[in-house]
Protein backbone atom coordinates (compact mmCIF):
# COMPACT_ATOMS: atom_id res chain seq x y z
CA UNK A 1 0.00 0.00 0.00
CA UNK A 2 0.93 3.30 -0.97
CA UNK A 3 1.40 6.14 2.10
CA UNK A 4 2.40 9.80 1.53
CA UNK A 5 4.01 10.86 4.80
CA UNK A 6 5.14 14.37 6.05
CA UNK A 7 8.90 14.58 6.67
CA UNK A 8 10.18 17.83 7.81
CA UNK A 9 13.26 19.38 7.66
CA UNK A 10 14.64 21.79 10.17
CA UNK A 11 18.17 24.09 10.76
CA UNK A 12 20.14 21.97 13.47
CA UNK A 13 16.97 21.50 15.64
CA UNK A 14 15.08 18.11 14.81
CA UNK A 15 15.54 16.69 17.98
CA UNK A 16 14.58 19.45 19.99
CA UNK A 17 11.15 19.91 17.56
CA UNK A 18 10.58 16.30 17.15
CA UNK A 19 10.28 15.71 21.13
CA UNK A 20 8.04 18.20 21.34
CA UNK A 21 5.66 16.77 18.89
CA UNK A 22 6.16 13.52 21.08
CA UNK A 23 4.79 15.39 23.91
CA UNK A 24 2.08 16.98 21.76
CA UNK A 25 0.90 13.80 20.01
CA UNK A 26 2.64 10.81 21.66
CA UNK A 27 3.26 7.99 20.45
CA UNK A 28 6.68 6.27 19.90
CA UNK A 29 9.85 8.30 18.54
CA UNK A 30 12.97 7.03 17.18
CA UNK A 31 16.18 9.39 16.26
CA UNK A 32 19.19 8.68 14.62
CA UNK A 33 22.11 11.03 14.39
CA UNK A 34 24.61 11.44 11.79
CA UNK A 35 27.09 9.99 14.54
CA UNK A 36 25.08 7.04 15.08
CA UNK A 37 25.47 6.11 10.95
CA UNK A 38 27.97 3.65 9.48
CA UNK A 39 30.10 6.88 7.96
CA UNK A 40 29.47 8.64 11.76
CA UNK A 41 33.32 8.95 12.15
CA UNK A 42 33.51 10.86 9.11
CA UNK A 43 31.41 13.93 10.06
CA UNK A 44 33.35 16.97 11.78
CA UNK A 45 32.81 17.16 14.93
CA UNK A 46 29.80 19.64 14.96
CA UNK A 47 28.03 17.68 12.51
CA UNK A 48 27.77 14.31 14.18
CA UNK A 49 24.37 15.20 16.63
CA UNK A 50 22.49 16.48 13.37
CA UNK A 51 19.46 14.13 12.82
CA UNK A 52 19.51 12.35 9.88
CA UNK A 53 16.17 11.10 10.39
CA UNK A 54 13.76 11.15 12.82
CA UNK A 55 10.35 9.12 13.17
CA UNK A 56 7.03 9.90 15.22
CA UNK A 57 4.53 7.21 14.72
CA UNK A 58 0.68 6.84 16.51
CA UNK A 59 -1.82 5.08 15.11
CA UNK A 60 -2.29 6.17 11.71
CA UNK A 61 0.12 8.98 11.64
CA UNK A 62 3.23 9.13 10.55
CA UNK A 63 5.95 12.11 11.16
CA UNK A 64 9.32 12.18 10.10
CA UNK A 65 11.99 14.77 10.09
CA UNK A 66 15.79 15.58 9.13
CA UNK A 67 18.26 18.41 9.93
CA UNK A 68 20.05 20.41 7.01
CA UNK A 69 22.99 22.67 8.24
CA UNK A 70 23.52 26.47 7.76
CA UNK A 71 21.26 28.64 5.80
CA UNK A 72 20.28 25.66 2.78
CA UNK A 73 17.32 26.01 4.45
CA UNK A 74 13.98 28.47 3.43
CA UNK A 75 10.91 28.06 5.55
CA UNK A 76 7.46 28.71 3.69
CA UNK A 77 3.88 28.16 3.71
CA UNK A 78 3.54 26.26 0.98
CA UNK A 79 2.65 22.87 3.08
CA UNK A 80 0.80 22.47 6.02
CA UNK A 81 0.50 19.16 8.38
CA UNK A 82 -3.26 18.44 8.53
CA UNK A 83 -4.35 16.53 11.53
CA UNK A 84 -7.66 14.90 10.83
CA UNK A 85 -9.78 13.05 13.74
CA UNK A 86 -13.04 11.81 15.01
CA UNK A 87 -12.28 12.65 18.88
CA UNK A 88 -12.84 16.55 19.51
CA UNK A 89 -11.75 16.57 22.71
CA UNK A 90 -8.28 15.19 21.01
CA UNK A 91 -8.17 17.52 18.37
CA UNK A 92 -8.32 20.38 21.09
CA UNK A 93 -5.79 18.91 22.82
CA UNK A 94 -3.62 18.60 19.85
CA UNK A 95 -3.95 22.25 18.93
CA UNK A 96 -3.80 23.20 22.49
CA UNK A 97 0.08 21.66 23.22
CA UNK A 98 1.08 22.27 19.30
CA UNK A 99 -0.01 26.25 19.94
CA UNK A 100 2.22 26.52 22.96
CA UNK A 101 5.14 29.52 21.48
CA UNK A 102 3.30 29.41 18.01
CA UNK A 103 0.76 31.58 16.85
CA UNK A 104 -2.80 31.15 15.85
CA UNK A 105 -3.44 31.25 12.45
CA UNK A 106 -7.62 30.76 12.65
CA UNK A 107 -8.84 29.86 15.95
CA UNK A 108 -10.43 26.40 16.21
CA UNK A 109 -14.31 26.77 16.02
CA UNK A 110 -16.29 24.88 13.90
CA UNK A 111 -16.57 26.30 10.61
CA UNK A 112 -19.68 27.16 7.91
CA UNK A 113 -20.66 23.33 6.91
CA UNK A 114 -20.43 22.51 10.85
CA UNK A 115 -16.91 20.47 11.16
CA UNK A 116 -14.54 21.66 13.57
CA UNK A 117 -11.37 23.43 11.67
CA UNK A 118 -8.71 25.82 13.10
CA UNK A 119 -4.94 26.29 11.98
CA UNK A 120 -1.72 27.42 13.37
CA UNK A 121 2.25 27.67 12.73
CA UNK A 122 4.23 26.32 15.63
CA UNK A 123 6.83 27.51 17.34
CA UNK A 124 9.31 26.11 14.90
CA UNK A 125 7.77 27.36 11.67
CA UNK A 126 5.48 24.33 10.37
CA UNK A 127 2.10 24.88 9.67
CA UNK A 128 -0.73 22.82 11.03
CA UNK A 129 -4.48 22.10 10.34
CA UNK A 130 -7.25 20.38 12.38
CA UNK A 131 -10.33 18.62 11.17
CA UNK A 132 -12.93 17.37 13.26
CA UNK A 133 -16.14 16.03 11.08
CA UNK A 134 -19.41 17.56 12.71
CA UNK A 135 -21.04 14.12 13.28
CA UNK A 136 -18.07 13.91 15.40
CA UNK A 137 -18.25 16.95 17.28
CA UNK A 138 -20.26 16.82 20.55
Amino acid sequence: MNQIITYLTFNGNCREAMGFYHSCLGGELEVQTLAETPEGDKFPHDYKELVVNARLKKDNMLLMGTDLRDDELVSGNAVSILVDGHDESQIRDYYTKLGEGGTATHPLDKNHWGNLYGGLTDKFGHQWLFHCRKQDIK
